[in-house]
């Protein structure tokens, strides 16, 4: 397919499309993003790239990180894993209190923040140098080097953490957290304020794409099992309390962050990253979603 063509296409459909969302504005270095930015790239598992827009602009990547951590910590410690956190969708907030107080301290998924910080807990432990081997990682994956922590935006989220910091010292009152509770917040906010473009991370996704294989390089980042687990995870709780609205419209593993990008993968076929920094009012980008629902029905790539 000439999906450059189908990316023009499919912008012209949307050009009287009324975004209605609104950049984060809790975390204060995410307000200063223009919001009618918008950028698309798709890498096929062939190695072919098509991209639209501002894919070559860099952004926070956000919650899209925790895929990542996911798969260095799932690698690590196998299916140990899945007795500190669930592998179910929440229905709640992402940073819900609640849901995790009644939980006894077990987060329902790796995707909502409090799973996420687990997952940190768990790279803290398992890495000699937690901060400086996982963006070695990263690197590794998008075949940057470049790729790198954002300081600024790191602690921009710091300075208004209040929840995380709940949500941790909840976890570690329940025994689910191992160590001093600041050395993970501070990680799991260092892994949130990664910057990349489209492209970039289109690539990096692309072994998720390809059964654990990176098909560039040949690597095998992870086996076929572990990347079937984790694709499972995104499509069931990817999009936040947005995951079904999601399946139902775009039908597709997929993980959002606030800081409006938007991943995608069709296993054996492509990943695909929009960004568009309006969010609804669940944490996703409000374009993105649209885009993304057009583009699997007018290519009929849907996994169902």
């Amino acid at each position: 397919m000439n999906y450059n063509t189908i990316f023009t296409d499919i912008n012209a459909k949307l050009s009287s499309y009324k975004d209605d969302g609104a950049v984060a504005s809790y975390i204060p270095e995410l307000q200063r993003v223009l919001p009618n930015k918008f950028g698309v790239h798709l890498c096929s598992v062939e190695g072919m790239n098509y991209h639209f827009g501002d894919s070559e602009e860099k952004f926070s990547i956000q919650s899209i990180v925790k895929v990542l951590s996911l798969a260095m910590a799932f690698e690590i410690e196998e299916d140990k894993l899945w007795k500190r956190v669930g592998v179910e969708p929440s229905g709640n907030p992402f940073n819900s209190l609640v849901q995790l107080e009644y939980d006894e301290g077990i987060p329902r998924n790796p995707f909502i923040n409090a799973g996420a910080i687990v997952i940190s807990d768990v790279l803290v432990s398992k890495l000699e140098n937690p901060r400086e081997d996982f963006v070695e990682f990263v690197r590794h994956l998008s075949g940057n080097n470049q790729i790198d922590y954002c300081d600024r935006i790191a602690q921009s989220e710091k300075s208004k953490g209040y929840r995380n910091a709940a949500l941790c010292n909840l976890m570690k009152s329940f025994g689910n957290i191992e160590n001093n509770i600041h050395e993970v917040i501070d990680f799991y906010f260092d892994l949130c304020s990664i910057e990349m473009t489209c492209s970039e991370l289109a690539r990096t996704f692309l072994f998720l794409a390809n059964y654990g294989k990176d098909p560039i390089n040949g690597n095998q980042i992870i086996s076929s099992s572990k990347s079937k687990r984790i694709n499972a995870v995104m499509q069931l709780c990817g999009l936040y309390d947005e995951a079904g609205e999601f399946s139902f419209k775009v039908g597709l593993p997929g993980k959002s962050g606030v800081g409006g990008g938007i991943v995608v993968v069709h296993p054996g076929k492509y990943s695909m990253v929009v960004w568009s920094p309006r969010l609804n009012k669940k944490g996703n980008s409000n374009k993105g979603m649209r885009f993304l629902e057009e583009f699997t029905s007018y290519t009929e790539s849907s996994i169902f």
